[in-house]
């Protein structure tokens, strides 16, 4: 029996590395997103996201490198799914003309949620590989982004 490390990841936890990065590309996306559809006295939250944004990419940067390390293709671009839904957030605003920093939080939350979601789900999947203490770390910073945007959402609920 061969102790795994992370340069000799069995396949499945490779692939929930790759799926995971695609989705922290996808949210970074999305928060920057959200950043350009605030509005400029929306401040706190731009500034929220924008740092949200990046821990994603520094995420997906350090699971892309797992990715790589261990002869697989790392995920540099997000989903046609999320893209595609960038646009019909894009196309709703264009005819209602709002860009509710309520409505805009909603809307994270739920990417929020997916993501979650996702780790949990590698997480159980993985458990005991190599790679389980940097998915626990990354769960921790999704998990606490994830509060912290669903607090922000329900404190504006009218």
């Amino acid at each position: 029996m061969t102790l795994e490390t992370t340069a000799t990841l069995e396949a499945n936890v490779v692939s929930h590395l790759q799926t995971l990065a695609r989705l922290n590309i996808d949210s970074r996306d999305g928060f920057r997103y959200a950043v350009e559809k605030l509005p400029a006295e929306s401040l706190a939250l731009r500034e929220l996201f924008t740092e949200a944004a990046a821990e994603r990419d520094k995420q997906a940067a350090q699971l892309n490198q797992y990715v790589e390390l261990n002869d697989a293709d790392p995920n540099k671009s997000g989903s046609f799914a999320a893209a595609f839904h960038r646009s019909m957030i894009a196309l709703r605003d264009v005819f209602s003309n709002e860009h509710d920093p309520y409505a805009v939080l909603a809307e994270a939350e739920r990417g929020e949620d997916a993501i979650k979601g996702q780790y949990e789900k590698a997480l159980k999947e993985t458990a005991g590989s190599a790679v389980t203490d940097v998915l626990n770390h990354q769960y921790a910073a999704v998990k606490s982004m994830h509060d912290r945007v669903r607090d922000l959402r329900d404190a504006r609920k009218s």
